[in-house]
């Protein structure tokens, strides 16, 4: 039997083709969870990439921000809601000895770890056998990995 011999060579795959270099300097890494979460808009993404990207003690103010950027105040400050309900962003105010109330921005840039972490602390403090337990999610839990894709 004769070999085939297409008569056109073989069409490239379409989509996206990654050229990647190292960084060496001046890098932050991103965890797929975030890049790629289904129920974040991308403003909240790339938000949440430069909070992650500053150093410990800079501004993450809501006017601080958008003096940055070209995105209001409320298109910011809906992305950092965004953000706490999935873990991400953690806002608080505590009082200092001064009696002066600071606020406190923290990131997280593995939320999904945290809520493992914290579920294991639990079933580790529960007596019940962990098949007796309801399976409940933390607050805000919706990794992209864990759900389920339906077929369109």
């Amino acid at each position: 039997m004769a070999d085939q011999q297409p008569s056109a060579p073989a069409c490239p795959t379409a989509g996206i083709r990654h050229i990647n270099r190292d960084h060496t300097r001046r890098y932050v890494k991103v965890g797929n969870h975030l890049a790629q979460h289904r129920e974040l808009s991308l403003m909240a993404i790339g938000l949440a990439v430069h909070i992650q990207s500053l150093p410990s003690g800079a501004s993450v103010t809501i006017k601080s921000l958008a003096g940055r950027f070209p995105e209001g105040e409320v298109r910011i400050a809906a992305a950092m809601r965004e953000l706490e309900h999935h873990g991400y962003l953690r806002r608080r105010r505590e009082r200092a000895a001064s009696g002066r109330v600071v606020a406190f921005t923290e990131s997280y840039n593995n939320p999904p770890a945290l809520w493992a972490e914290a579920r294991t602390a639990r079933e580790a403090a529960s007596p019940e056998p962990a098949a007796a337990r309801p399976q409940e999610a933390a607050p805000g839990e919706c990794p992209p990995c864990t759900r389920r894709r339906t077929a369109a």
